[in-house]
């Protein structure tokens, strides 16, 4: 009896190890066709996880912007196999932490991957510390349908946008994330960026596949735009793939016609989100063509008077990383604005912008980019008004903004005494005296708005330079101690103690002074920051 029972037990084990494996090839044959939504439903039925499923499941989630439960995953993921994990799942791992608002984890793991310090608080600090701010403020646009993904926003003519959307529920449903096939829309553009009257574009251009990305020019009688490949390329391991490519069209009389994929486009790899340079001599695109500096790259490439094409440029290393560089939009201006994940920033994608040779790129700041995808950015410089993309609610949205430009102006409080705080010798206390001039500074730093306050502490010349300076760092401590009790607040503040190396006059301990000159430099002064709105 007891052979019969461990051959059932055996039998049953066998059975259940037989059927695992068998979900795992089901999901992993799905993962492999981008079928994210089923290929994560199928993993998480999986009992016993291996690293390889573990890691499957939170791409699955990463790549659907699931981003709570590609964090919790890959935080499984670690926590087993930390010690054999590739470094691009803590390049995901750190954006999904960031998502979901663990920045000090999601800090630790940038900088393993990158090998090097990453503060994410000191590098928003160091954008705002620049002399010039532009703030965004975006807002998000009406939608009529919550579950659809709306996304790329381009100009039509006078007061007309195009835009890629999922609400046409009549088109086939995409595997990687269970919605409807994009179509391009458009619609007329208000003064107050509201946008109305949205109707599908041409019949001529939207398909059963993919279309989007449109963007036209000046005289709105040409359009490039994305639209996934009927046929699917067939890779190395036998997949078929669905690839993008960039397809030109005229528009003549009311129908847009001549449709065609652009030359140097190609089934064996994307090309897709174009953009014109201003005179329209220069198409800008995202690839992932081989010879790239990663997964995708910017480009550009010259339009001939002829209607021929140049060869594609790569923007270079000062643009593209080995990651993604996506959605390119080229102002008036000639300012090149595009998204990417490679560089550091808020979140996954985020908008930079470059200009000149683009060999550098600067983040657009928190203003502009969240923890989450944010892209398809796009900007009328003269009216200061725009548009870009954002999944931070959950799907792709649309979101308006009109930019306001700072400037950062330091200035130092004008009450009695130069704005100094003067201090008996060989104390820190902040006297009676004084109260009462350090009250007026509160009042006027409460109705500043001031983003930065400092004060610099001096000691004078008598006692060891060591002793002076941590003399000095307490009298700064104690500035700012009375300050945050009178209700300013205290992450504003920055203190250093000078100690007796900013003399303001010459009076050192070999001279010999009056107690009235070396009491000259016992003293705090306190200089603050406005971000004040100029013209644009």
């Amino acid at each position: 009896m007891k052979n019969i029972y461990s051959t059932l037990i055996i039998l049953l084990v066998s059975i259940a190890a037989f059927g695992q494996k068998a979900e795992i090839r089901k999901a992993d044959k799905l993962f492999a066709q981008r079928a994210y939504v089923d290929a994560a439903s199928t993993y998480e039925g999986v009992v016993d996880k291996n690293q390889e499923v573990l890691q499957n499941l939170g791409d699955a989630y990463f790549y659907t912007n699931q981003m709570q439960n590609a964090a919790e995953v890959y935080g499984t993921l670690f926590s087993r196999y930390e010690a054999t994990v590739e470094p691009e799942y803590e390049f995901r791992y750190a954006h999904s932490l960031r998502a979901t608002g663990q920045d000090d984890e999601a800090d630790k793991y940038f900088a393993s991957y990158y090998d090097k310090d990453v503060d994410i608080t000191e590098f928003e600090e160091s954008i705002v510390d620049s002399s010039n701010l532009y703030i965004y403020e975006p807002e998000m646009l009406p939608a009529e349908n919550a579950a659809s993904s709306d996304f790329g926003i381009s100009y039509f003519g006078e007061d007309k946008i195009t835009f890629a959307s999922t609400r046409n529920t009549a088109r086939p449903i995409y595997p990687w994330n269970k919605k409807p096939a994009l179509d391009l829309y458009t619609g007329e553009i208000s003064e107050e960026g509201e946008i109305s009257n949205i109707v599908l574009f041409s019949d001529a251009i939207n398909t059963d596949e993919h279309e989007s990305s449109a963007v036209f020019n000046e005289e709105g009688t040409v359009m490039y735009f994305d639209r996934t490949n009927e046929k699917r390329f067939k890779t190395e391991e036998g997949l078929r793939v669905a690839n993008i490519r960039i397809y030109r069209a005229e528009l003549v009389g009311e129908e847009w016609t001549n449709v065609e994929a652009l030359p140097f486009t190609s089934e064996e790899f994307s090309t897709e989100h174009p953009a014109l340079s201003p005179d329209g001599s220069t198409l800008f695109f995202a690839s992932d063509m081989p010879g790239g500096q990663g997964s995708f790259d910017l480009y550009k490439v010259a339009i001939n008077e002829d209607g021929t094409y140049g060869t594609p440029e790569n923007l270079g290393p000062g643009i593209n990383t080995e990651h993604r560089e996506q959605f390119p939009f080229v102002s008036e201006d000639n300012i090149l604005y595009f998204a990417s994940d490679g560089h550091l920033g808020f979140g996954n994608l985020d908008v930079y912008k470059s200009e000149g040779n683009y060999t550098e790129a600067e983040n657009l700041g928190s203003s502009v980019n969240s923890a989450y995808d944010d892209f398809a950015f796009i900007i009328n410089e003269g009216e200061k008004k725009g548009f870009l993309t954002s999944n931070r609610s959950g799907n792709d949205n649309l979101y308006s903004f009109t930019r306001t430009k700072y400037v950062k102006k330091t200035r130092q409080i004008d009450i009695p005494h130069e704005n100094r705080i003067y201090f008996e010798f060989d104390k820190s206390k902040v006297t009676e005296e004084y109260q009462e001039v350090l009250d007026k500074v509160i009042d006027i730093l409460k109705g500043s708005d001031a983003t930065e306050i400092k004060i610099a502490s001096h000691a004078d010349a008598r006692g060891t330079e060591e002793y002076n300076l941590k003399l000095s760092q307490r009298r700064a401590d104690a500035t700012k101690e009375y300050l945050v009790a009178k209700g300013i607040s205290s992450e504003n503040i920055t203190t250093k103690g000078y100690g007796e190396s900013q003399p303001v006059n010459d009076c050192t301990e070999e001279r010999g002074c009056t107690e009235a000159e070396y009491a000259k430099n016992r003293r705090s002064v306190i200089t603050f920051t406005t971000m004040e709105v100029v013209e644009d």
